[in-house]
């Protein structure tokens, strides 16, 4: 298993926070390498909502199916995808930043080789991984101070 964990804080109300990376209408809006978001399920957002997502990956475009596993409304909401002969596991938390700036945003993934290539790769990926998701937090970080 390999865990990437970030976070960064964001100079916007927490409920602006949670709905950037909870509802995938804005999240889809906040990363510009989000080309589209196909809904697979009539749940839009919370618990069972199922969706397909192509993104632009470097030069490669990349169709990921995610389901919210758990959604607790302006606290957590995970999402959880099988690809590649992994299983992506994503927990983004919002909470009042200590310093009273905002809102504390923390991404944790998990990911979790069932495949014996993905059990090799997977872990070789973890810092181009690492990068990815900070560029994602970025663009939610400047969304959501946007529109807070």
């Amino acid at each position: 298993m390999t865990r990437t964990e970030l976070s960064l804080t964001v100079d916007a109300p927490l409920g602006v926070v949670f709905s950037t990376v909870a509802d995938i209408a804005n999240f889809s809006k906040a990363v510009p390498h989000i080309e589209h978001v196909e809904f697979l399920s009539e749940e839009r957002t919370g618990v069972g909502a199922r969706f397909r997502e192509t993104r632009l990956m470097g030069s490669r475009r990349a169709t990921t199916e995610l389901e919210v596993t758990e959604y607790v409304r302006d606290e957590r909401v995970r999402f959880v995808s099988d690809a590649g002969g992994t299983i992506w596991d994503t927990i983004f938390t919002v909470e009042p930043d200590p310093d009273g700036r905002g809102t504390r945003l923390v991404m944790v993934m998990e990911a979790r080789p069932h495949k014996f290539v993905a059990r090799l790769t997977t872990p070789l990926m973890k810092r181009v991984i690492a990068k990815a998701i900070a560029a994602d937090l970025d663009a939610v970080k400047a969304y959501a101070e946007a529109a807070g």
